[in-house]
């Protein structure tokens, strides 16, 4: 009886030690999005963002072309709730796919590369730290991919 006392209590220790890991692990990624999300100054602040964003884009003669018909405060809120949902925030994006999108726009490595650019300004207008900036781009970096087709 003593032994398979302990081996129980071994057995649920073992247990107990998976399930607490497990959480740890689930509050670590769940810390590192908030801490995404809480860099860029939360819903606000993305909006913010998006704010200076949107008039760097339509300056941008690189780029510009792609943007000039859109109805920019749709494309606004779209934008912000994909930073905020990407940033673990608690947006959810409801517009189209990337791929739906961009199809047969023609965008090229260097209009992606533009519009990253555009956007890392709009981040350092607001003061966003470089390592917080650095990890919202890195999130929409495989959206190059389904945009990018030339």
């Amino acid at each position: 009886m003593h032994t398979f006392f302990n081996t129980t209590i071994r057995q649920l220790l073992c247990a107990l030690a998976l399930i607490a890991g497990s959480a740890v692990s689930a509050q670590a990624q769940t810390t590192s999005e908030n801490t995404l999300y809480l860099g860029l100054g939360e819903k606000a602040g993305i909006d913010k963002i998006v704010a200076d964003f949107i008039p760097l884009i339509l300056a941008d003669q690189r780029i510009n072309q792609f943007f000039s018909k859109l109805d920019k405060a749709q494309f606004a809120a779209l934008l912000a709730d994909q930073f905020c949902e990407l940033a673990g925030g608690p947006c959810k994006y409801q517009g189209r796919d990337m791929y739906t999108t961009h199809d047969g726009m023609g965008i090229s490595n260097a209009h992606f590369n533009a519009l990253a650019e555009d956007l890392q300004i709009a981040m350092e207008k607001n003061n966003i730290a470089s390592s917080v900036s650095n990890k919202l781009v890195a999130k929409l970096a495989p959206m190059q991919r389904p945009i990018v087709s030339k």
